[in-house]
């Protein structure tokens, strides 16, 4: 098994980044795969660019998905989670994870946490 990472873009506030978590979390339990650490960035390593330039279109869409809601505390971040696990197992938890997010359906929908994964 190697290392490998998760990344996903987020517009979310301490709860919404719990929640998030939390998902990866679950979508990790039940497979041979280990969370080996967790971080969360404002800024890209070596590039200096924010994440807030980076990701500026999840606020956006917030502001078209929640009108006339406040933003309140919600700021955007990258969440990286590093993870041991097989390739395959990756990527069983990446689909598990955005599936998860903002689950598609033919009903217009909102998410809870506007995202992107990379």
């Amino acid at each position: 098994m190697r290392t490998r990472e998760l990344r996903f873009g987020l517009y979310a506030d301490e709860q919404g980044l719990a929640w998030v978590g939390q998902l990866v979390e679950d979508a990790v339990g039940p497979r041979s795969a280990r969370i080996i650490g967790e971080t969360v960035v404002d800024t890209h390593p070596g590039s200096g660019l924010s994440t807030a330039d980076m990701y500026d279109f999840l606020a956006e869409q917030w502001d078209v998905e929640h009108p006339g809601h406040s933003s309140g505390a919600r700021r955007a971040v990258e969440l990286r989670v590093r993870l041991e696990c097989s390739l395959r197992t990756w990527r069983a938890i990446r689909r598990t994870v955005t599936g998860t997010l903002c689950p598609e359906g033919t009903a217009p929908h909102t998410c809870r946490v506007p995202w992107m994964a990379r």
